[in-house]
């Protein structure tokens, strides 16, 4: 058991089982959410990030990346035990990105510890996975997890690493770029597949992709880094996908700097 099981630990150490019974339509019962050993709070109850100069700094943000790289290993492993009628080759390659979200993960765990500190030091928050839903078509969760969360991803990584210039002698350098290297492969892959279902499904995908987002964007986290179109046109986005969430992204940030009526 993964997603029911609270321990972090136990949840690496199950998560290959869990995959396997998963592809073999076996997989556990889907919760409301994810089971935690930790305080799980919204993301403004969360408390302050300290800079990136102090090791405090360093480990929270491993500690946030954790709390990412849980989520996103545990909605491969929701996708691969919902849909058990996906193509044989999506559910093969899904199955090998899951346990890659694994090694990310146990990745900023270990790096935590090398900093003196360790998981469960903050709170978290399962905002990606609550994105999420029963009803998701195949095409939904695509969108939502390997185009949009893990393409949002991509963005903050690129921020990152950009930060982490001046920081030296520290785990998240390397951590950061490994995640980074290999997100853009996780994130091609729902690229790729988005488009060979829309194929499937005798859809244009330019067209589904705008009204889809249109449809599902309400109950996905709003994202304001900058986009990253260098990034993101190596994961296989279109100019036109990258136009439309360079525009969604300013409406964002647009909506924010308006003064609020009480």
């Amino acid at each position: 058991m993964v997603l029911n099981q609270s321990c972090i630990w136990k949840k690496l150490n199950h998560i290959e089982l869990a995959v396997e019974n998963s592809l073999n339509g076996k997989g556990e019962p889907i919760p409301f959410v994810p089971a935690r050993d930790i305080e799980i709070l919204i993301p403004g109850q969360l408390t302050p990030k300290k800079g990136l100069s102090s090791k405090e700094g360093q480990a929270r943000l491993l500690h946030d990346l954790a709390s990412i790289e849980l989520q996103a290993m545990e909605l491969g492993l929701r996708t691969l035990t919902e849909f058990t009628d996906a193509p044989e080759g999506f559910r093969a390659e899904l199955a090998a990105i899951t346990l890659s979200e694994a090694k990310h993960l146990r990745l900023c765990l270990q790096g935590m510890e090398k900093l003196g500190f360790k998981w469960g030091d903050w709170a978290a928050h399962t905002m990606l996975w609550s994105a999420t839903a029963a009803e998701d078509s195949l095409l939904d969760r695509v969108l939502i997890v390997h185009r949009y969360l893990e393409g949002s991803g991509l963005d903050a990584g690129d921020t990152l690493l950009k930060r982490l210039g001046g920081v030296l002698d520290s785990p998240l350098q390397s951590i950061s770029k490994i995640i980074l290297t290999e997100e853009i492969e996780h994130v091609e892959f729902g690229s790729r597949w988005y488009r060979e279902l829309c194929k499937q499904e005798k859809i244009d995908p330019q067209e589904d992709f705008a009204n889809r987002m249109e449809a599902l964007r309400w109950r996905m986290p709003k994202r304001i880094e900058k986009i990253s179109r260098q990034y993101r046109a190596q994961a296989g986005f279109t100019n036109f996908e990258l136009d439309y969430l360079e525009n969604l992204r300013n409406e964002i940030c647009k909506h924010q700097h308006q003064p609020q009526n009480h």
